[in-house]
């Protein structure tokens, strides 16, 4: 599908998609200019069956960028990993998990800039309550899921979207290996549930590493483990910091595509105008 058609595709579903949820008439674009905080989780899973390499380089990367692309002090940033090497880094449980998050939004004000970064395994569970129209509900680990639980999607919004002012603006990067939270699915996946709670007056923008079918790859860059989408991100965003974003989901799907086959996804909790440009 060329760039052309793509976008018409995209501005059809999401005219479909808000005429099923509309957007909230409080709604406000942020400014980004008040305070900025920020979210990075990195979970390797070390010694499981299902350890990863790259994550907790991939918090620690994405922790470095912003503050010296986007000017975030490091008190300002909480670390979460599970390799043992973050000097300042929290153990990402499901409980600290909670707890940054909590931390991220508390106090928010508009136009606030709030991040949040995951990166690490991410799947689907049955939904326990009907109300999901594919009967399944996205998640994603922490690292002591096996002793706790994971994290469904309802939990994330209730916990980092609902709280937030109008015009305050949170910009979640997830690159986990199968996560759907925060993307488009599809007209037939607005559930009864998010009709029930409608849209946020708050800006939210989520970008992910790929599809619902698609796997987001782990790789290494300079002999160094890394997320594909992070590293790609980290990198568009040096390069060029001045995008706008349709131009930086373009150029993420222009890397990710041929090498990893997987396709980077833009949403938000409002119609996502792509001849904006990109801020945090």
């Amino acid at each position: 599908m060329s760039p052309t058609r793509d976008r018409g595709f995209l501005d059809d579903v999401l005219k479909k998609y808000f005429e099923l949820l509309p957007p909230n008439r409080d709604f406000v674009w942020s400014k980004c200019t008040g305070r900025k905080k920020a979210v990075c989780i990195g979970i390797n899973y070390t010694g499981s069956d299902n350890e990863l390499k790259g994550c907790a380089n991939d918090a620690k990367n994405m922790r470095q960028f912003l503050m010296e692309v986007y000017g975030f002090r490091s008190e300002d940033i909480l670390l979460l990993t599970d390799d043992g090497h973050g000097r300042n880094s929290v153990q990402p449980t499901r409980k600290e998990m909670f707890n940054a998050m909590k931390w991220l939004v508390q106090g928010a004000h508009a136009h606030d800039s709030l991040f949040f970064h995951y990166s690490g395994h991410g799947g689907q569970t049955p939904d326990k309550t009907g109300r999901e129209t594919d009967g399944k509900d996205e998640v994603i680990f922490p690292v002591d899921f096996k002793q706790t639980d994971d994290i469904i999607d309802d939990e994330l919004h209730d916990t980092l979207v609902r709280p937030l002012p109008a015009g305050c603006r949170l910009t979640s990067c997830h690159s986990g290996t199968h996560s759907a939270h925060g993307r488009l699915r599809g007209i037939t996946h607005i559930s009864r549930r998010a009709r029930e709670r409608g849209a946020s007056a708050s800006d939210v923008i989520c970008f992910a590493a790929c599809k619902d079918d698609e796997t987001s790859a782990d790789t290494f860059h300079g002999g160094v483990a890394t997320g594909a989408m992070s590293y790609e991100f980290i990198h568009s965003l040096r390069r060029t910091p001045h995008q706008t974003y349709e131009q930086l989901l373009e150029d993420l799907r222009d890397r990710l595509i041929p090498k990893y086959h997987q396709k980077a996804q833009i949403s938000g909790t409002h119609p996502v105008d792509l001849d904006r440009d990109f801020i945090l």
